[in-house]
């Protein structure tokens, strides 16, 4: 989200960075943006809820203090963010789930003493299980209700409201309240519906979290790509190794073979060849020599090579990478809308009809105590559990079906947006192929050749060494007695059989027209051995199934033409290849500018903002880690069925996601008017609060059998 003044901000302002944790829901985005662009000298203002950060662009003479102050201002504690490319997961995360557990225990044991006083309890009994209650519930509300004492507090400090406000009153109230009927021996006293209020709470935001969580490790991951440093060649010949951090522009890198680089660069001496699937995709490594670029975390195959540094941390390629995947990685929920507009009418309203009760009833001659309870019951009945369910507790049971059959998803949103999408894109190498290169001609291999092929293949880690190993494995075949093994950088492996020189590495220059090749030189003539990568099992029924549903599909890949060609032939989809991760957003971009809701389905390193970019995203388990956590769901085994079944069964959870919004409205147009008319004690309202949440529960149960 980005909020802006009249003008669009100019390029040259400077930008800056801010940690803001105390953001926990889409009226705390608004608050900032809006306020922050309002404020003089704040050109815009660009929250990303994922990361907690806040992006500023401002005029020269503003400074940090004045941000935070600003930010301050607005209700919020933010911390400036010195190093874009350093990212904290997990913290926040953990205090919620110590929080949970402690409400959910002690509701448990809550429960068990109100028990003895529902059956009858009476006098000196039922004091005592009260006391036992209290001396429970007290500390566990202190304890547990930290995360939205703390988020209220900031709120009314800096005289604003938020859906944590009443949540708090209705909370502290109800303790408050059943404390004093405990000393005064009354007969009723609620100290389970608060703590039962407070767990349900915490449970919905404790999952928000930890699906954020995953969202960022997917940056970190991808940044653990680089190499932690390099051996660097100073101006009198003498090398000596340099952390990361502390490389800098200009220095020469020595790269040797099989190693990453740890930033990017111009080769000035030697040529080798890359692995660039980080970057574009690239089933096949790729020549590179002097004068090209080459970028941090892309591994260096074959030789030794000298690179002058061009870009270091934040300003290399991968960076740029990771900080396209937190802005695109942005949520897209329509959801998050409708509780943009929920945080600011909620609160206001909800204490509006409890000051208005409690008023009434006053003036009706009740008297405080009762009006007080009555005032409670309407706090604690309007708490939105039941419509906060509404969408997590169907998303959650969907994601258990859909886990049965192999599909783990990762952002509960992701099956409303799926539900959406009416435009598929696939990358190629990995997606619709295997990304597993086997050859095509082993078989024309004689027994000698097999041997010799196995045991040159063996001492070697190229990929191709490895696929051809592994056929030849599964043929039984043995390897034979070749000595004298050693793997020449950029040429492959070399070894003595029988006295006669054999080597299996690149074709000759005759038959280097194959797109992924060695050439296995024995007694005989050589072999030339070619490589396919293999259409997943399905691909064809899947793409005929999209068009049948009327999601027309293509191909965007990093890879070559010559590469992409065949397997858009064999689909009939159409296909833009050689794209680098910028090129793939900017397709993403024109397909939303042109209305349609993008489905990504890719696996590499450099799908990573395309696929956090698009309206929905499938990854393959066999993608990178960046890939993976990029993605909203991650699919297992080789078949592409899991695409259609991911569809499908979004579109059920939308319709179950329907039903609950109507359950939970329901409920809220029948207990508010009891409450108010003073029918529902503060323990009634928050059995009635939890009673509401299983009916939507128990309707989301309905779609466990949603991906058959």
């Amino acid at each position: 989200m980005t909020m802006t003044k009249d003008h669009a901000p100019s390029a040259d302002l400077p930008e800056a960075l801010f940690s803001v944790p105390g953001m926990h829901c889409a009226g705390c985005i608004a608050k900032i943006e809006r306020g922050l662009a309002a404020t003089p000298g704040i050109d815009s203002a660009r929250v990303n809820f994922t990361a907690k950060r806040v992006s500023i662009s401002h005029d020269q003479g503003v400074t940090v203090p004045d941000l935070v102050a600003a930010i301050g201002r607005l209700g919020f504690e933010a911390q400036p963010v010195l190093d874009p490319t350093t990212l904290v997961t997990g913290e926040e995360s953990k205090g919620l789930l110590k929080a949970l557990a402690v409400a959910g225990f002690a509701a448990m044991n809550i429960m068990l003493l109100s028990v003895s006083v529902w059956s009858g309890a009476e006098g000196g009994t039922r004091d005592l299980f009260h006391w036992l209650s209290a001396m429970i519930a007290l500390p566990t509300i202190a304890y547990s209700g930290r995360p939205f004492f703390r988020s209220a507090w900031m709120a009314l400090r800096h005289g604003r409201t938020n859906m944590d406000v009443p949540i708090s009153i209705g909370v502290i109230l109800t303790g408050a309240l059943s404390l004093f009927e405990t000393i005064v021996h009354g007969p009723h006293a609620y100290f389970d519906g608060a703590v039962m209020l407070l767990f349900f709470l915490l449970g919905g935001r404790t999952l928000d979290s930890m699906m954020r969580d995953r969202a960022r490790e997917g940056v970190a991951s991808l940044l653990k790509h680089t190499a932690p440093g390099a051996l660097v060649l100073d101006k009198d010949g003498r090398t000596s190794w340099v952390d990361a951090k502390d490389l800098a522009r200009g220095m020469t890198m020595i790269l040797a073979t099989g190693e990453r680089l740890a930033a990017d660069g111009i080769i000035i001496k030697g040529e080798s060849r890359f692995d660039l699937s980080l970057m574009t995709g690239e089933s096949a490594p790729v020549t590179l020599g002097v004068d090209e670029m080459v970028h941090a975390g892309t591994l260096n195959v074959d030789a030794p090579l000298e690179v002058r540094i061009t870009a270091v941390g934040a300003d290399t390629a991968i960076a740029d990478i990771a900080r396209m995947m937190e802005e695109a990685g942005q949520s897209k929920s329509r959801y998050v809308r409708i509780a943009d507009r929920a945080a600011r009418l909620y609160a206001p309203a909800v204490h509006t009809l409890a000051a208005l009760s409690f008023a009434g009833w006053m003036m009706a001659g009740a008297g405080w105590h009762e009006s007080l309870l009555i005032a409670v019951a309407v706090l604690i009945i309007t708490c939105p559990c039941a419509l906060g369910l509404a969408v997590p507790a169907a998303q959650i049971v969907a994601a258990g079906a859909l886990m049965k059959k192999g599909v783990l998803v990762k952002d509960g949103s992701a099956l409303e947006r799926l539900a959406e999408v009416d435009v598929a894109l696939f990358d190629k190498t990995g997606t619709l192929t295997l990304g597993r290169p086997d050859p095509t001609n082993i078989d024309a291999l004689g027994a000698d050749d097999a041997g010799i092929a196995l045991a040159l293949a063996r001492a070697s880690r190229h990929p191709l060494s490895q696929s051809l190993r592994r056929a030849l494995e599964e043929r039984h075949a043995t390897a034979a007695d070749v000595s004298g093994l050693r793997e020449l950088a950029g040429f492959g492996v070399e070894g003595v059989w029988q006295g006669h020189s054999v080597s299996l590495g690149r074709p000759t220059d005759g038959a280097a027209t194959a797109a992924m090749a060695v050439e296995l030189t024995g007694a005989g003539a050589p072999v030339l051995l070619t490589f396919e990568d293999k259409l997943r099992p399905d691909a064809a029924t899947v793409i005929a199934q999209l068009r049948a549903a009327l999601i027309p599909s293509a191909i965007i890949s990093g890879d070559r033409a010559a590469a992409v060609a065949p397997v858009a032939r064999m689909l009939g989809l159409t296909a833009q290849t050689g794209m680098q991760p910028e090129d793939k957003l900017e397709a993403i971009a024109r397909h939303t500018a042109a209305g349609a809701k993008v489905l990504m389905v890719g696996d590499g390193l450099n799908d990573g903002p395309a696929l956090a970019a698009g309206h929905a995203s499938l990854a393959p388990a066999s993608a990178s880690d960046a890939g993976q956590n990029a993605a909203d769901a991650v699919f297992l085994g080789d078949s592409l069925i899991p695409v259609i079944t991911c569809i499908r069964v979004a579109r059920a959870t939308q319709a179950i996601v329907r039903q609950n919004f109507i359950l939970a409205i329901g409920y809220n147009a029948i207990a508010v008017p009891l409450a108010i008319a003073g029918l529902v004690t503060p323990l009634i309202a928050a059995a009635a609060m939890s009673g509401s949440s299983l009916i939507v529960v128990a309707n989301a149960l309905r779609l466990k059998g949603s991906a058959k």
